[in-house]
């Protein structure tokens, strides 16, 4: 008998992935930049804005175990400059894998991928500071010979206040189902509910992020098999996950210098990462995050380096053009 890890929980697991550099140098997940960064929407529909007009984002990520994924986000205003429409795709290969049956014999190769449509729209509501948007997202599936289609809606809500450059945000995603299922089974979404702060500091150039993820799950921390201790009688006693434990687990935290000037410098901490990934009595920086932006006249490039573990670790390239 075999016992595989944890998981298979949800399909379409593609479709919490990171959207891009700006995103995973600051931890992985932020919900409340609302400027020029076009792909932003594809996590938050309620940042959908003015500014995003005409913006071409275009995004490319190394992932772990040679799978490559990549985004591609765009943004349009019409009546008068005050509506935006936004569009954006994510699509991921996972490459090409040698398939057996029970019995060893070859079945020859075969390979997988997904994708993922979706369209936002946000609005304010009324005269106040808050602003509510929605993605509608048509998903396709891929792996070997079985496919499968889907639906899902993402909804944001953000406040933002002026006067203090202080932001708030909530966002529920992949609310949905599958339309065609991969083999007669029907299985959920990747229900997600994350809840996001941020704030320009006043007189330091920095802008902080505190994002609060996976809201919709408790706990969110499992015990670690190789952290059980065992007392001289032989009787182990499993790692104890505590309230606290679970709230920073769930806890990102990020930072932006010179966010608004041509050149910026980006980091964050993932704390569920940093302690599901890392290794026992070994440093290896799992967590850790950082990045850069550059801006040449209508050209903006980013590079991201995101720490996973000692195996294996991550690079994200993304441009944006000012059409």
């Amino acid at each position: 008998m075999a016992f595989a890890q944890l998981g298979g929980e949800s399909t379409y697991q593609f479709l919490n992935l990171i959207s891009s550099p700006r995103q995973a140098a600051l931890g992985g997940k932020v919900l409340t930049n609302v400027d020029y960064d076009v792909t932003q929407g594809i996590y938050n529909p309620a940042t959908i804005n003015v500014e995003m007009d005409n913006q071409l984002a275009l995004n490319y990520a190394n992932h772990l175990g040679g799978i490559s994924y990549g985004t591609a986000a765009y943004a349009y205003t019409v009546d008068r400059r005050t509506q935006t429409f936004h569009a954006a795709v994510t699509y991921v290969n996972y490459g090409s894998f040698d398939g057996y049956d029970e019995s060893g014999n070859s079945t020859g190769r075969f390979t997988g991928n997904e994708t993922s449509i979706s369209f936002g729209y946000s609005l304010q509501i009324g005269f106040s500071d808050f602003y509510a948007g929605a993605n509608l997202k048509l998903i396709s599936s891929k792996l070997e010979q079985y496919t499968s289609l889907g639906g899902a809606f993402d909804f944001g809500l953000i406040y933002i206040d002026e006067s203090l450059d202080f932001n708030a945000a909530v966002v529920i995603r992949n609310v949905g189902t599958q339309f065609t299922t991969y083999a007669g089974l029907n299985e959920p979404l990747p229900l997600e509910i994350d809840l996001g702060l941020s704030q320009k500091l006043q007189n330091v150039p920095i802008r902080w992020h505190l994002t609060f993820e996976n809201l919709q799950q408790w706990p969110i921390a499992a015990a670690n098999p190789a952290r059980a201790t065992t007392d001289l009688n032989g009787n182990q006693t499993q790692e104890k996950i505590g309230f606290l434990t679970n709230i920073i687990r769930r806890t990102i935290i990020g930072l932006e210098l010179f966010p608004e000037k041509g050149f910026n410098i980006r980091a964050g901490y993932s704390f569920r990462r940093a302690e599901e990934l890392r290794i026992i009595e070994q440093r290896n920086f799992s967590g850790l995050s950082f990045g850069i932006g550059l801006k040449f006249n209508n050209l903006r490039f980013s590079y991201t380096h995101a720490r996973y573990s000692a195996a294996s670790n991550t690079s994200f390239l993304g441009v944006q053009i000012s059409l």
